[in-house]
């Protein structure tokens, strides 16, 4: 279990979000001291854009590879960037705004590029973008 945020408070209240959720969803705790399998969350809607999503975590993300899912942040894989620097590196390469995902989601990220793609071409679509190929 665990919680992530910019702030200690931040992280704090994110975990007892998660602990609170676990103990909704399960129904008794495990003792402690025994082992629990570990869970990965679901990757359904990262999964529908393979392909993109291992361009993303290369040119976005900076990593060769990276384990991603449905519920993957921004912040999971900020180091020295911040959200702000990462949606703006997201805008220079795709050409799309995310600035408005506040929280950082990147299956709702990976979603928004590819409606971008399917969406008629308007005269702001012909800013300059780096080139994204499959």
């Amino acid at each position: 279990m665990s919680g992530n945020a910019n702030s200690r408070l931040a992280a704090l209240e994110e975990l007892r979000k998660n602990f609170d959720r676990y103990k909704a969803t399960k129904p008794n705790l495990p003792r402690p001291g025994t082992k629990v399998p570990i869970e990965f969350a679901a990757r359904e809607r990262v999964g529908k854009h393979s392909e993109l999503a291992k361009d993303f975590v290369k040119r976005v993300l900076g990593v060769e590879l990276a384990w991603i899912s449905d519920e993957s942040s921004l912040s999971d894989f900020q180091g020295d960037e911040t959200d702000e620097s990462l949606t703006d590196k997201i805008h220079r390469i795709y050409g799309v705004d995310v600035s408005d995902i506040s929280s950082g989601n990147l299956a709702d990220i990976l979603d928004r590029i590819v409606d971008h793609r399917a969406a008629p071409p308007t005269p702001s679509s012909f800013l300059p973008t780096e080139h994204w190929s499959s």
